[in-house]
């Protein structure tokens, strides 16, 4: 009952303040109110609201020393740091050991990027606040800004165990975890944090989280149950649910929780394009591309929703719808290999090879140095008769495989079909010594080639070895 009058209390001077500020009526309010309500307004962003009540609490409580220690916040959050400072040096001269002093004090040295002595004054205030978590919290800060990240988490589990119910200092400390590679030791703190504070749905969640990260997920999974029993809005979690039902192959339970995410707030593209991954992964065909095709509806920029389309289609061996939805995809993203090297292979099912050339060489531009692109890309080239350029694709190619047999048989077999056959014996040796085995992959390319007297002869001779 205490709270909800304070709460009561605290509305009627903001409303009383207000209705002052309309009428042009000066009404009085002890110095409290005024700190209460100019704060307020500064969490509101309400910067001239916040001043002009500050002018009239100084002109009724000329004296106060909280007041003047929100004026000096409000100096430092418009940078004014020198007047700022000139103030708190007037304000130590009289209360030397109020702490809120040295806190604005760090805050201003923090502001000028001296974090060493922001936090030796932080440390100061320590001797006299009451509120140590806070303090602690604000260590911690400056030392993140300082990137030591081992000193920030030790402020911050301080923090905690002064106040466990800090969400903000909870996310700091696993963030300070994270970096510093300590997944394991994280997950640690988090079970002792928990058994002080089994009801933190941020601390289940989080631990699961990092179990997901270290592909424990019947682990996660237990530790995102327990965030929604708790929170059974908490969105988040049931994502991160859904997320790990879908690597456990639990495809109907991940639709379930996609499905409570969309509940909670309007649908996502994510949540309907996995709903529809899980419907195929189901064999349900037609509900999956009901949801791709709300994916797409929803997001229509979203590339993964055409993408997936085009997968389903793919599948399907329907290339013709396939090469449809994968130009949409090109058409938002046109620097993306994947969906190049995707538009090269369905072309070159529907045997438009000049579009498959195309593709492969869109998808190499653009970074995909996988071997199998580069060896499709070098056989449509040997199909539509481009050697010379067929060949420089493969010398290209052996700069990231100097020593793959698929290379080296396709040059030899280029260079002699081209007549240069001291090169062509070159390759032909290399691709021998690298992989006999699969020799006959030059008859399956070059059959003309193969039947040439000095490629059987080098075979032979090979053989024998």
């Amino acid at each position: 009952m205490q709270l909800s009058d304070e709460e009561d209390d605290y509305n009627l001077s903001l409303s009383k303040f207000e209705s002052m500020l309309k009428t042009n009526k000066v009404l009085f309010f002890d110095s409290e109110e005024f700190e209460e309500i100019i704060l307020h307004y500064l969490d509101m962003g309400k910067a001239n609201l916040a001043k002009k009540a500050l002018k009239l609490a100084l002109e009724q409580h000329p004296k106060s020393t909280g007041l003047k220690l929100v004026q000096v916040e409000m100096l430092i959050y418009e940078d004014k740091l020198d007047t700022a400072e000139k103030l708190l040096n007037e304000l130590y001269a009289i209360e030397p050991h109020n702490e809120e002093i040295y806190i604005q004090k760090a805050s201003i040295y923090s502001k000028r990027d001296n974090h060493e002595k922001a936090v030796e004054l932080l440390k100061t205030a320590l001797k006299y606040t009451d509120d140590f978590a806070d303090v602690y919290n604000l260590i911690g800060m400056e030392y993140l800004f300082m990137d030591n990240l081992e000193l920030a988490k030790e402020n911050f589990i301080k923090c905690l165990e002064e106040d466990i119910e800090d969400q903000a200092a909870l996310y700091n400390v696993v963030y300070c975890f994270e970096f510093l590679d300590q997944n394991e030791e994280a997950i640690e703190y988090l079970s002792q944090y928990i058994e002080r504070n089994p009801y933190s749905e941020i601390a289940w969640h989080q631990q699961g989280r990092l179990n997901y990260g270290l592909k424990r997920y019947e682990e996660a999974l237990r530790a995102f149950e327990f965030a929604t029993y708790i929170d059974d809005e908490f969105l988040g979690a049931f994502m991160e649910k859904a997320k790990t039902l879908e690597r456990l192959k639990r495809y109907e339970e991940a639709i379930e929780s996609y499905n409570r995410t969309i509940e909670l707030d309007d649908p996502t593209s994510y949540a309907l394009l996995r709903i529809g991954k899980c419907y195929e992964k189901l064999g349900n065909k037609s509900m999956a591309l009901k949801f791709f095709n709300r994916t797409v509806h929803e997001d229509p920029l979203l590339d993964k929703g055409w993408i997936a389309i085009t997968d389903f289609y793919v599948r399907q061996k329907n290339f013709q719808k396939a090469l449809y939805y994968v130009n949409k995809a090109l058409h938002i993203d046109n620097e993306n290999r994947y969906y190049w090297k995707r538009y090269a292979t369905i072309n070159k099912e529907l045997n438009f090879f000049e579009e498959a050339e195309h593709g492969y060489r869109k998808a190499v531009e653009f970074g995909d140095y996988m071997l199998d692109t580069w060896l499709f890309w070098v056989d449509i080239l040997q199909f539509l008769g481009e050697f010379d350029t067929a060949v420089q694709t493969l010398l290209q190619a052996s700069e990231y495989f100097p020593e793959e047999y698929e290379v080296e048989y396709r040059l030899a077999g280029l260079y002699l079909m081209l007549q240069e056959i001291e090169k062509g014996k070159f390759h032909l040796s290399n691709a021998l010594r690298l992989n006999f085995k699969n020799h006959l992959l030059l008859e399956h390319l070059f059959p003309v080639v193969w039947e040439m007297k000095l490629v059987q002869k080098a075979i032979e001779k090979h053989s024998k070895k």
